[in-house]
């Protein structure tokens, strides 16, 4: 019974680090890998993808300090995360171009339809 309870906290905190050094594309991924996407899905140039990923570190950071504030309650987290990415997002929409900006909308929606239905992480860009 002693080995079954440590084997469950050894695997709690496998999981804890992998978390919290992004958990291998949770979360959308690092900012630059977040950037790229956008890059590809929206066909940005270099100086906006350049802007988005500066957005995105900095929700990033401020991502990583909540998650240590909140100790672990996911509950207090995603109440405080939620305004973050909104306020994120509008950033973004003003780096974007109206085509642009359009289809960010139309892919949150989607993206956000995903979530709702049990989905994840948005599939691959297409190339």
């Amino acid at each position: 019974m002693k080995k079954i309870f440590l084997m469950c906290f050894f695997l709690l905190g496998i999981s804890a680090v992998s978390f919290a050094q992004g958990g291998g594309g949770r979360m959308g991924g690092n900012p630059e890998e977040q950037a790229k996407r956008l890059q590809a899905q929206l066909k940005l140039d270099d100086a906006q993808t350049a802007k988005i990923k500066a957005i995105y570190e900095v929700q990033a950071k401020k991502r990583d300090s909540l998650m240590t504030a909140t100790n672990g309650d996911r509950q207090a987290m995603m109440q405080a995360w939620r305004p973050m990415m909104e306020a994120s997002n509008v950033k973004i929409k003003e780096v974007l171009t109206a085509d642009q900006k359009a289809a960010f909308e139309k892919w949150q929606a989607e993206r956000a339809s995903r979530m709702r239905q049990g989905g994840g992480n948005p599939p691959p860009a297409q190339k």
